[in-house]
């Protein structure tokens, strides 16, 4: 067979390895352009590499105007081996608005109120009148793992490495990490232990807001808790961990008040970690020599949609960072 590779591609220069590809939420266009700056290329059955492969660090769907193209790519990539793939909250969310609980009760594990159905309604309307593909699209969510540890040193999460919450649902997941149906509804339950440490794992750890205090989220809701960098070691303060930066210039007196121990765990291990999640701006870059976010807001004019290209290294480089822009600004 005729080989479709260019023959100049970008990752000629980072050989055998990983390129680990952030939030994606429906930017099916971007996708394309990313896959094929990093050279891949589709030969009739899936976009490829002759020695590479992809890491999508979950967060495929919601959002963005080609839910069904990112899904049949990723998908395609996935089940030839040219791609693996983690669950992002995104995907946690769509399998709970969709499994009914008690089976025969017309209620859902996720509620279909306004809020949560607006949130959806790109890709429910995306699948309206494909309830097979659906399904499958379903399933296959089911098989996304929570996090991945590859044995060549890399850590890939969508949102935090939290070894308490790692450990703590170890015993519950199947061996592959992945979430078997009846924890699936147990972490679905807002009273269960079992529902904050995936929470921890695909939306990032949280900490309360000083009493009074209170922002609102990019949606316009209003939020008590933030959103923190885990990974700083040397964080003092709730100014020094609040995301996204508005959440500090809206309350600047958080420069003020002090974290307690423990609220801010680090990141303190060698072993370099990519996640997603976060809704980062501006120029992509490692936020320490072993940690980086790769969700660079791809839904937003200005936003990219990221990729690492890692191929061993222990300590990461932002050279190795590979981006395109939201097509619609372009």
């Amino acid at each position: 067979m005729k080989n479709n590779a260019p023959d100049n591609t970008l990752n000629n220069a980072f050989g055998n390895g990983y390129d680990v590809i952030g939030d994606i939420h429906g930017h099916g266009d971007e996708l394309i352009a990313l896959l094929t700056k990093l050279g891949y290329f589709h030969d009739g059955v899936s976009y490829t590499h002759e020695s590479r492969q992809v890491i999508f660090l979950g967060d495929f769907i919601d959002r963005g105007p080609r839910q069904r193209l990112v899904l049949q790519t990723v998908m395609a990539m996935c089940k030839r081996g040219s791609a693996q793939a983690i669950m992002g909250n995104h995907e946690f969310n769509a399998l709970a608005y969709h499994t009914e609980h008690p089976e025969g009760s017309k209620k859902w594990l996720r509620s279909r109120n306004n809020k949560n159905t607006h949130q959806h309604i790109v890709f429910l309307s995306e699948y309206l009148g494909a309830p097979e593909e659906l399904k499958s699209v379903l399933a296959w969510f089911m098989q996304l793992p929570l996090w991945l540890e590859l044995e060549g040193g890399l850590r890939l999460v969508h949102a935090c490495w939290n070894e308490g919450a790692m450990q703590r649902l170890k015993p519950l997941l199947n061996d592959d990490q992945t979430l078997p149906p009846q924890l699936l509804i147990d972490s679905s339950d807002s009273s269960r232990e079992e529902y904050a440490d995936v929470e921890i794992l695909l939306k990032g750890m949280e900490l309360k807001l000083p009493e009074g205090k209170s922002f609102r989220d990019k949606d316009g809701h209003s939020r008590e808790e933030v959103r923190i960098k885990w990974w700083l070691t040397d964080a003092t303060t709730f100014a020094d961990v609040a995301m996204p930066p508005y959440v500090v210039k809206a309350n600047p007196d958080l420069h003020n008040i002090e974290l307690q121990k423990g609220d801010c765990p680090g990141y303190r291990s060698d072993v370099p970690i990519l996640f997603g999640h976060y809704w980062f701006s501006g120029e992509p870059a490692s936020v320490s020599p072993q940690c980086a976010c790769l969700d660079y807001s791809v839904p937003l004019p200005s936003g990219k949609l990221v990729a690492y290209c890692w191929s061993g290294e222990q300590e990461l480089k932002n050279k190795n960072l590979v981006s395109v822009m939201n097509m619609r600004a372009c």
